[in-house]
């Protein structure tokens, strides 16, 4: 028997820690560990095809994750992926889905556009078509993003309204359904059970006032169920909880179900993991209870930086300083990037231990996964297979300022990552999004790292050198995502088991972050050194039986593993030896790792 989280939670509870241990018994069975990446854009999202992605649509996706030798949208070059994908989410944005691959193919004709009714539509097409003739579509794209302010003022203006009003594009319903439509029929035809899993999803691109608040939308419909809805947008609400309103309806209408991964936080300019909804409402229990169902699970690594936490937030934290990515998403101005507790994911966790013991729902109970968001229809997650977020910062010679000067992000702001990493019954649509509900799921920079992280009791014998030891733990031990509670006297033990990819560099440490709030509601963090490598080369595995040296059992409590490899080049110092020069500017290496989902103690 397989539960869902929020049903074992409730369950364990009622337990004492013995019992909740015998209670998972059968509950982590034999699995299968996936990689996959839940975040790849195609040339049907507006901001891919104006950066260079004209060609890469969903097949060229689904070819490339497979392993299949693809053409480069931009560069033309063939490539190919190192390692194969076993899954794949497409998750063009729902926001003018296919809407500029339309106006740019069609010729401008307001005949072939079906813009009658809207004066601007020649002149659009025909500043598209110049800017992207002329490779000056960056200034397109960042005539679409929207400016600095305050993310709640501006989504109550922009309730009702969108992106559509005042914006150089309409939403053009009838060409968004005709692309929606083909992205689930392209993924249904490379669909296949056991073997490689495409999953249905879209992004709900959420931009209040530059705060990056998006939400992929990962479903286990087919094509003919997805194709009895329309994609909710960021047009038809600028406020979360009504996307999760349209999932339940959608779930109900269609007979699929839903998943929101919130993805990005680093940029969410503190709205992200806030106290309040966006609405200006105090979190309550319906609140906390709605997110927890429809956001298991959040992105902790991309391409756009880690969201893991910050040196601002984690200053006893000597790995704090991860891929750090300082630039907003609107258009650039006199705001400087500023970390707060609402951007990263180790702060949301600590924030939900405060608002659960207000409200008594932890709205924020959440596993992590990484992803690409790679807008090049590739999903290049290895740092030496790179390819850029953007089609247009592919080659190396091109990976200036993406705003045309120093202010801004260039190529090498950013790196290969991420990848989710799911451990399911099988390969199939229906058997990860369990996975994705239970949060038995971990995150990866890049890299192939398998992990496993159960808690088990004080007084259970395993030997972690021996064949069998995850096996014996899959019987008595509850994994990564789930929830434990003591007796008050107990005390547990974390089993934790990493080995890294047998094509890259080895581990070098192996450490648990704890999280905890004790009796006046303040939280706190520490972060352990489990094991260590003393080789320079590091380890081919870590694994470990840990005991928290500090354990309350009084104290409500969350603990997740971060494995770092040696650190290894950096795409930009690979391309800065291609080009021979001395620097890039940006650093020549790159220290990998993966982090599980935490497991919660009551």
């Amino acid at each position: 028997m397989i539960f869902d989280n929020g049903r074992l939670s409730r369950a364990i509870r009622r337990l004492t820690l013995a019992s909740a241990l015998a209670l998972v018994a059968n509950a982590a069975s034999a699995k299968a560990l996936l990689w996959g990446d839940t975040h790849l854009h195609t040339s049907y999202s507006f901001d891919a095809y104006t950066n260079g992605n004209r060609s890469a649509d969903p097949s060229t996706a689904y070819r490339y994750a497979m392993g299949e030798p693809v053409i480069h949208p931009f560069h033309r070059a063939r490539v190919q992926i190192h390692t194969p994908l076993d899954f794949l989410v497409v998750s063009d944005h729902a926001e003018f889905m296919g809407v500029i691959k339309h106006v740019y193919e069609s010729g401008g004709s307001n005949a072939k556009l079906g813009w009658s009714d809207w004066l601007g539509a020649e002149i659009t097409a025909w500043l598209l078509r110049r800017s992207v003739e002329n490779d000056t579509s960056l200034q397109f794209f960042g005539a679409l993003l929207p400016e600095h302010s305050d993310a709640r003022d501006a989504a109550k203006i922009m309730e009702g309204k969108g992106y559509s009003t005042g914006s150089l594009m309409p939403d053009m319903p009838v060409v968004r359904s005709t692309a929606w439509d083909s992205i689930s029929t392209i993924a249904d035809r490379y669909n296949k059970p056991g073997e490689f899993t495409a999953l249905i999803g879209w992004e709900w691109t959420g931009t209040p006032g530059g705060a990056n608040l998006h939400r992929v939308v990962v479903s286990d419909a087919n094509a003919e169920q997805a194709s009895k809805i329309m994609p909710f947008s960021f047009n038809d609400s600028p406020f979360p909880e009504d996307l999760w309103q349209f999932l339940d309806a959608s779930e109900r209408e269609i007979g699929a179900r839903f998943v929101s991964i919130p993805h990005n936080s680093n940029l969410s300019k503190g709205w992200m993991f806030d106290t309040t909804s966006l609405r200006g409402a105090p979190i309550d229990a319906e609140y906390a209870q709605k997110r927890a169902r429809w956001e298991p699970i959040a992105e902790i690594t991309q391409i756009k930086g880690d969201s893991e936490t910050h040196p601002d937030l984690s200053p006893d934290d000597a790995f704090a300083d991860y891929e750090e990515y300082p630039h907003y998403l609107a258009k650039i101005g006199d705001v400087e990037y500023r970390a707060t507790e609402g951007d990263y994911l180790r702060s949301a966790l600590k924030r939900g231990l405060a608002i659960e013991a207000q409200v008594g729902v932890n709205p924020y109970r959440l596993g992590f996964i990484g992803s690409t968001d790679s807008h090049t229809g590739l999903s290049s997650a290895e740092e030496d297979n790179f390819h850029g977020k953007m089609a247009l910062d592919s080659v190396p010679e091109r990976k200036q300022s993406l705003w045309g000067d120093d202010a801004g992000p260039n190529g090498w702001s950013m790196s290969a990552a991420g990848l989710a990493a799911v451990w399911a019954q099988s390969n199939t649509r229906e058997a990860i999004i369990d996975a994705f509900k239970r949060k038995e799921v971990y995150a990866s920079t890049g890299p192939r790292i398998a992990l496993q992280v159960y808690a088990l009791g004080a007084d259970a014998e395993l030997d972690v050198s021996q064949a069998n030891a995850t096996a014996k733990l899959a019987i008595n031990g509850v994994p990564m995502g789930a929830s434990i509670a003591g007796d008050g006297r107990s005390r547990f033990r974390l089993a934790i088991f990493a080995s890294q990819d047998p094509k890259d560099a080895g581990l070098q440490r192996l450490q648990v972050v704890k999280g905890w709030i004790d009796t006046q509601g303040k939280t706190h963090e520490q972060v352990y050194d489990a094991l260590v490598s003393e080789a320079p080369s590091g380890a081919p595995y870590l694994n470990t039986l840990w005991q928290d040296p500090d354990f309350d059992e009084s104290q409500t409590s969350f603990y997740y593993v971060r494995v770092l490899q040696v650190p290894t080049q950096r795409h930009s110092n690979l391309d800065a030896r291609a080009l021979q020069v001395l620097s890039t500017g940006h650093p020549d290496a790159i220290q990998e790792r993966a982090y599980s989902s935490p497991i919660w103690y009551r």
